[in-house]
Parts: structure tokens; sequence; C-alpha cells
């Protein structure tokens, strides 16, 4: 369960702001995203393969 503090005299859009950013944190629609359609291990293997020589890539660049 989420609890957000709202101090008195505090906007209801921060209020609902904060939730929504401890909300996202949590990585609730993000695991039911992914719960929704099945993935084979070795699209995921790949995937995570594709990720990782992205982000050397852009790491690369940044050091160049």
């Amino acid at each position: 369960m989420l609890i957000v503090q709202v101090k008195e005299g505090e906007p209801i859009e921060k209020a609902l702001k904060k939730f929504k950013k401890k909300f996202e944190k949590t990585g609730v629609v993000k695991e039911l995203r992914n719960r929704q359609k099945f993935t084979k291990p070795s699209v995921v293997y790949r995937e995570g393969k594709k990720k990782a020589v992205y982000v050397k890539k852009m790491y690369q660049a940044l050091e160049a």
C-alpha cells in the first residue's frame, strides 16, 4: 500500500504527482505489461544483448 504524506494546504495536483511517481517506482505497471504476453527466453536474451551493445556504444560516444 502506498502512503503519500500531504501537507495542509498542499494542492491535490501536487499530491497526485507524488503518488504517481511513487507508484511508477514500484514497477507494478511494467510487471503487468510483461505478464500479458509470453516471451521466449531466447528472445529475452537476444534483446538484452542488443541493449548492452547499444549502451556500450552510447558510453563510447560520450568518451570520444
